[in-house]
């Protein structure tokens, strides 16, 4: 800034003002004095290396009250000190460059009346500008005499960028509400299997995603697990994996195959929302064969570390995500022997994914951390996320959920006994199970109430597929920590129902008998016809 080209000493009298400017509508003449004082803006003018005052404007000083001039700006100006423009001046007198300071806080009149109270105090948020002032000197060139100081209020842009940031956390922390909210508070703890899970929202600044996960019991020691993923961000993406996974519930009560649960996932999902997509993987494990049978709609692969530390991905039952098919792609299901002292790792895209990295790489990193990780189900998910480097601020939720089939040793081994018994010939079958039943369940040191209604309900199962089923017919009795399981499976498809028999029906008391005595009862079908089961508390 050119001082003489206005015509003014600022610290002088302003009769010796020398006109040099004049504006093109009037013909008016303004002495620089004259136009910084009208402005909105505060100035502060000094003048050599020390920064002299040689002017503020009537803006400044309702401020920050009156200032005395010709004072070194570090002895009269402590706003000056408090928001470290000191420095910047410095550096502007001797670069003869131009600095900024953004958006600091200014109380007003602070320093001018230290004694006024806080109550009565105002604020407002200003941006400073430090410009040199040159002038020309004898030898024609330019020099920085000074340095101009001008804040612009910029309150208004900074509280409403702050009720921008506000409402923009409200909107995540509603999202991210709803996301817990719809997840399970506690996870269903299964008789055979130790699970664990974490979810880890996006950053501060990300809007919260579509991330679930459940385990699921399903009657007679199985055990749904299920991880996905909505596609996109903020509400409506938690919004749609709520019902997603209402559905998966519903649907696993059927006790269907996996991929028949994604089937009508599919279908489901475009009548939720068309323009939604979303990832799953559905597995079920069953005791009774140590097997983990699964399949995939465009998920990441599930990890299995048997009890040698080799993993392996669980990658031959892919399909297209939910939502794209509407229920029309032939998804499959695959089965994986799960050995005592396996781990399964189900987890979503945020754990593995990072900006410039292959995906595989990353599901490789995860692999090596599982193949290192032992011990409990939360140790292992806790040393997985630490393995994998989350960055502080990531932009992608992630969910993980552990899955731990334990190896039973000493007194544990004695609470968790199967036996079995195929059944041949014809109705004296029935006679011959109750007696093995009998004798299993007393060697198993089980009560004689309970060895009476396991009897009972393995008597009316046989019976039942006998006169209903087809051959070959298997009975299975399988005790846990918690619980006596009965399994009759037979080659007939046709799977039982509970109804009301009428007072001179031959039939149809069976299956009401057992829904009476044991704790829950169900039947599901196989691939080779069907089997029925219930369970008694212990």
């Amino acid at each position: 800034m050119n001082i003489t080209r206005w015509g003014a000493r600022l610290s002088g009298d302003r009769r010796r003002s020398v006109p040099a400017a004049r504006m093109q509508d009037r013909t008016d003449t303004f002495t620089m004095r004259e136009v910084l004082a009208h402005a909105p803006a505060l100035v502060a003018v000094t003048r050599g290396p020390n920064h002299e005052l040689a002017y503020v404007n009537e803006a400044y000083r309702e401020v920050f009250g009156p200032r005395r001039l010709g004072v070194p700006a570090r002895d009269i100006l402590p706003e000056f000190v408090d928001h470290g423009l000191l420095t910047l001046m410095d550096q502007v007198y001797r670069a003869g460059q131009s600095r900024t300071v953004r958006a600091r806080r200014v109380d007003h009149r602070a320093t001018a009346y230290p004694g006024m109270p806080d109550s009565e105090r105002r604020h407002g948020y200003y941006t400073f500008v430090c410009t040199p002032v040159r002038t020309e000197g004898t030898d024609g060139g330019r020099a920085v005499r000074g340095v101009l100081v001008f804040a612009v209020d910029v309150t208004d842009q900074v509280q409403a960028t702050d009720r921008l940031r506000e409402s923009e956390r409200r909107h995540r922390q509603a999202a991210v509400t709803l996301q817990r909210s719809l997840l399970p508070q506690n996870l269903e703890n299964p008789d055979d299997l130790r699970v664990s899970a974490r979810y880890l929202p996006g950053g501060a600044d990300a809007a919260v995603g579509g991330d679930w996960y459940d385990v699921i019991t399903l009657g007679a020691g199985r055990t749904a697990v299920v991880i996905g993923d909505v596609m996109g961000r903020g509400v409506r993406a938690a919004a749609v994996m709520g019902q997603l996974r209402t559905a998966v519930r519903a649907y696993a009560r059927l006790d269907l195959p996996p991929h028949e649960v994604l089937q009508l996932l599919d279908g489901l999902a475009m009548e939720i929302d068309a323009t939604q997509i979303a990832t799953c993987v559905y597995a079920v494990y069953d005791p009774s064969d140590a097997v983990l049978t699964y399949s995939t709609a465009g998920h990441l692969p599930p990890l299995v570390r048997d009890p040698e530390g080799h993993v392996h991905r669980l990658d031959d039952a892919l399909g297209p995500p939910l939502g794209t098919t509407g229920g029309n792609w032939p998804h499959v299901s695959r089965s994986a022997p799960l050995e005592p002292g396996s781990t399964v790792a189900f987890y979503t895209d945020g754990l593995v994914e990072r900006r410039g990295e292959d995906l595989d790489q990353g599901i490789d990193h995860l692999a090596g951390a599982l193949a290192a990780a032992v011990g409990a189900p939360d140790a292992v998910r806790d040393r997985l996320i630490e393995h994998m480097h989350l960055p502080v601020e990531h932009d992608d939720d992630v969910a993980l959920l552990v899955v731990h089939l334990p190896r039973h040793e000493g007194r544990a081994a004695r609470l968790f006994r199967t036996a079995s018994l195929d059944l041949l010939g014809g109705n004296e079958v029935a006679s011959r199970a109750r007696a093995f039943t009998s004798g299993v369940l007393a060697s198993w040191q089980v009560g004689e109430e309970l060895r009476e209604s396991g009897a009972l309900a393995v008597s009316e199962f046989v019976a039942n597929a006998l006169t209903h089923g087809a051959a070959p017919v298997r009975l299975r009795l399988r005790r846990t920590d918690r619980r006596l399981i009965v399994e009759v499976a037979d080659a007939d498809d046709h799977v039982p129902r509970r109804r009301r028999a009428a007072a001179d029906d031959e039939n149809g008391r069976g299956v009401a008998i057992v829904a009476t005595i044991a704790d829950a009862w169900g039947s599901r079908l196989t691939g080779s016809g069907k089997t029925v089961w219930c369970e008694f508390r212990l």
